[in-house]
C-alpha cells in the first residue's frame, strides 16, 4: 500500500464553537451535513450514503474544539480524518480545520471538492452562507 498524501483545508465559517461541536462529534448532527444517516456504538460511528455503508472509528475528541476519525479499513494505519474548530485569538472568527489523506494528486482534489461541497451543506444547515 502507497504512502497516503495528507492535505488540510481551512474553512471560514459563522457559528459558535459549541453549536459546531454538535455537528462534528454527534450521529445527528453529522447526519445533517456529513452522511444521509449516522449512527453509533460507543466510538463505532457507521456513515450511511445512499445505501453503502463505511464505519469508523471515534480516535479522539476534545469537547467544542475537534473530532478525530479513522475508516475501519485504515486500522493501523496513521491515517485519519480530522474535523478541527479554530478561533482566531484576536478576531474571534471561527474556522473549521479539515485534515485528510488521499491516494494521489488526483485523489487530493477530489477529496477537497467533497470536503467543500460537505462544508458549504454544513453552513446551510447552519445559517451561516
Amino acid at each position: 500500500m502507497e504512502d497516503k498524501i495528507k492535505y488540510e483545508m481551512e474553512f471560514p465559517i459563522h457559528a459558535s464553537p459549541s453549536l459546531l461541536y454538535q455537528y462534528i462529534s454527534t450521529p445527528s448532527g453529522l447526519s445533517e451535513w456529513y452522511a444521509d444517516n449516522v449512527n453509533s456504538r460507543g466510538e463505532l460511528f457507521t456513515f450511511i450514503w445512499e445505501g453503502s455503508e463505511e464505519q469508523a472509528k471515534l480516535v479522539s475528541k476534545k469537547s467544542d474544539e475537534r473530532v478525530k476519525f479513522r475508516w475501519a479499513e485504515e486500522e493501523g494505519t496513521p491515517y485519519y480524518f480530522e474535523i478541527r474548530i479554530q478561533v482566531d485569538d484576536i478576531t474571534k472568527d471561527v474556522s473549521i480545520m479539515i485534515t485528510d489523506f488521499a491516494e494521489d494528486g488526483d485523489e487530493v482534489e477530489e477529496g477537497k471538492m467533497l470536503w467543500e461541497n460537505m462544508i458549504s451543506d454544513l453552513k446551510q444547515v447552519l445559517g451561516s452562507v
